[in-house]
């Protein structure tokens, strides 16, 4: 799909309208059976007094979202994680296993996964469009690679899906915890086959491929105990700074409003609501209630300083401070991938003892290839394996789809014990 297919879609789409936690989790029973209602998943949040990935609720689903009728076993699911500020949070998401089985040696691998941008609306949620309340999901394909492999998919939908809740999008530690606890959820579904010792793979694109290199920093320090062997992370936007400089006043500024609105939701002590004009409180209506294309659709070529009473731009906004001192700039820089990364020898507070697989296309037009590039070689100054790929004759989105066969590959190689080639 290149920009001229991308664009019809969103005008249709409109018509249509850290801290680093070595938490292991705390041994509980787990619900007698997946009998939770669907408004028992995403009920509002409550108080979480369980450990990091338990399961709290599940029911199962079938996954119409998800092409190719492959016979699998599917479960929506409710668990514990951990916020950016170390709170106990519940986060949804859904678990898939092929019916087939697994018969390559060792226990049923697992891909967990985190998918691309699709909106801050709650109907947005990966688990409900791929359980048939479709809006405009397009991960259904990718997800299909996995298990047709004979993968484990073990997908959150990310963090801010509940009742109540706004989508903290791009919270680097929020998305890489929910990625890895969905993980430790999965072994927990009663009626469930996967096994504690089963190899991980992390993937996700975009939004998804930042949150598959959080869940990559995070994954020695938050979940030790998990086998992961593999990250594969594409078009990432590691450096949120350089993609809004890009994004604002662009014909993709809808992403930048959910990443302001998202990051509002994680630090809502931060000035922010208050700044707002009239069409500022709409606007963070509008983020609130639409999808991926909807979003697109509404705030196609506007730029930031349209939004708060005193015209303030990206610069003047990231210079503001919060209640303890810290600026939204300071946030802004702790999602930042790449930053004090090493392998498992070395004194980095994120260490990583696994191959990476880093992608995007090459007509790549929504996150500035500045930001890509630096990150892929982040990861390379570090000595972490890493394959690259920018050769994909593709623009952003259609990426996503052309490269999953890649990914898959990379993935199954990581489980099939293959050494790992980098090509730093």
């Amino acid at each position: 799909m290149r920009l001229r297919t991308l664009l019809t879609t969103v005008a249709a789409g409109a018509a249509l309208v850290v801290p680093t936690l070595a938490a292991v989790p705390a041994v509980s029973a787990a619900p007698a059976g997946c009998t939770a209602s669907d408004a028992e998943i995403y009920a509002a949040q409550g108080a979480i007094t369980a450990g990091p990935g338990e399961l709290l609720a599940c029911r199962p689903t079938a996954l119409p979202g998800i092409p190719h009728n492959i016979k699998m076993k599917a479960w929506k699911v409710r668990y514990a994680s951990t916020d950016a500020k170390g709170a106990r949070i519940a986060v949804s998401g859904f678990v898939a296993v092929p019916e087939a089985a697994w018969t390559k040696g060792g226990s049923r691998p697992v891909v967990s996964f985190n998918p691309g941008t699709l909106g801050s609306g709650l109907q947005c949620a990966l688990s409900k469009q791929m359980s048939g309340k479709y809006v405009d999901a397009y991960e259904g394909p990718n997800l299909a690679e996995f298990l047709k492999s004979g993968y484990a998919v073990a997908a959150t939908d990310g963090v801010g899906y509940l009742d109540g809740q706004v989508h903290t999008y791009m919270v680097g530690a929020n998305a890489g915890h929910a990625l890895l606890d969905v993980v430790r959820t999965s072994r927990q579904i009663p009626g469930g086959d996967l096994r504690p010792d089963g190899k991980v793979g992390i993937a996700g694109y975009s939004e998804g491929g930042a949150a598959s290199l959080w869940g990559a920093q995070l994954a020695a320090s938050y979940a030790p105990e998990l086998n992961v062997v593999g990250a594969a992370a594409g078009g990432v936007p590691g450096d949120l700074k350089i993609t809004a400089k890009q994004l604002n006043g662009s014909l993709f500024a809808g992403f930048l409003a959910d990443a302001l609105v998202g990051l509002n939701a994680a630090y809502p002590e931060m000035p922010f609501n208050e700044l707002m004009n009239d069409a500022g409180k709409k606007a963070i209506q509008d983020v609130k209630s639409n999808c991926l294309y909807g979003t697109l659709a509404v705030f196609l070529g506007q730029k930031v300083e349209n939004y708060s009473k005193d015209k303030l731009t990206l610069e003047q906004i990231y210079a503001l401070r919060g209640p303890n001192g810290v600026t939204w700039g300071e946030i802004l820089d702790r999602q930042k991938l790449g930053v004090d990364i090493g392998t498992p020898s070395s004194a980095a507070k994120y260490k990583i003892g696994f191959p990476v697989f880093q992608y995007r296309g090459f007509f790549e037009e929504i996150i500035p290839h500045e930001t890509e590039d630096a990150t892929r070689a982040a990861y390379c100054k570090a000595g972490i394996t890493t394959k690259w790929n920018q050769s994909y004759p593709a623009e952003h989105l259609s990426t996503d789809w052309l490269a999953a066969g890649d990914v898959s590959a990379f993935l199954g190689e990581r489980f099939e014990g293959k050494p790992a080639k980098g090509n730093c």
